[in-house]
């Protein structure tokens, strides 16, 4: 079941960096706790916060004590140039200018999809989804099943010959399987079909619960006797496993919904033919559509 929500989410994956970057965006009302001074000026809480997110993304592996005074001393280490580049005016120049106003643009970029895209996803949006990806699901049958394997037919035979007088199949297994579920007395959990070698999954899905293989199962490995403890349809991931997808699932529909209006209503002339050929097939392809040549030929 959790490769049939994979399925489904798999469409969405490539925006796994949108998303991340979406939820990892800094957060602005951080406490404003004065935690050091820089030449009488404050440094905060929420300016170390922010350079744990912004400076280095090595900071989020280290430990939270290390990582604090790294982000400071990051930040200590960024004001004191700034000031020198103020100082000798670096921030009048053209280059630089132009570089202020695309951070300006990146910024309100994050600071709008948090307001309209993060902050429209609720839990119990994310629960819905769950809920409906669910029901349009058509689980395969899985068995619950124990084997035992040994390296001859005439092991085998004799086995079930025990069995068959009323041997505990968990105890036979501990006792003489070679396999490593031995020790679990032989016990496999569920599995579905395509996940053994196909004669054993022949004889285990032909078997009820309760039964055991009546002749010994030849395979790859040895001979095995198979007994199937139970049968069901296989159950769906839990909703805590899945919800991280599926509120990313959310947030990438979201986010295209509201690209596409807005590249939409947007006038974008590329005069390099072969350059807007390219940005048209990436549009295409982040909207999750056909490139127009390919529409035209269905």
């Amino acid at each position: 079941m959790k490769r049939l929500f994979r399925q489904s989410l798999r469409a969405h994956a490539g925006a796994a960096a949108l998303i991340a970057a979406l939820l990892s965006a800094p957060a602005f009302a951080q406490e404003e706790e004065v935690v050091a001074t820089l030449n009488g000026e404050p440094i905060t809480a929420a300016d170390i916060a922010l350079a744990e997110q912004e400076l280095d993304p090595q900071f989020a592996q280290l430990p939270e004590e290390q990582r604090r005074a790294a982000a400071l001393s990051a930040v200590i280490d960024v004001r004191l140039f700034a000031n020198e580049a103020d100082e000798q005016g670096l921030d009048e120049s053209e280059d630089f200018q132009k570089r202020m106003d695309f951070l300006r643009q990146r910024a309100l970029h994050s600071a709008y999809i948090d307001q309209n895209v993060v902050q429209e996803i609720s839990d119990e949006a994310v629960r819905a989804r769950y809920d409906e990806e669910v029901a349009k699901m058509n689980p395969p049958e899985e068995v619950q099943a124990r084997h035992i394997l040994v390296a001859t037919e005439e092991e085998a035979k004799a086995i079930i010959q025990q069995l068959e007088e009323g041997g505990d199949f968990a105890e036979i297994a501990k006792e003489k399987s070679s396999d490593g579920s031995a020790s679990e007395g032989g016990d496999l959990g569920y599995f579905t079909k395509g996940r053994m070698v196909p004669e054993f999954e022949e004889a285990a899905f032909a078997l009820e619960p309760g039964e055991f293989t009546k002749e010994p199962v030849k395979s790859q490995f040895g001979y095995h006797v198979i007994k199937v403890e139970d049968r069901r349809q296989q159950q769906p991931p839990a909703f805590e496993q899945v919800q991280n997808q599926i509120k990313s699932m959310l947030l990438r529909e979201k986010y295209i919904e509201k690209l596409g209006a807005m590249r939409e209503g947007a006038e974008v002339d590329i005069p390099n033919e072969e350059l807007k050929a390219s940005v048209d097939a990436l549009l295409q392809q982040q909207l999750g559509k056909a490139a127009p040549a390919a529409q035209g030929q269905q």
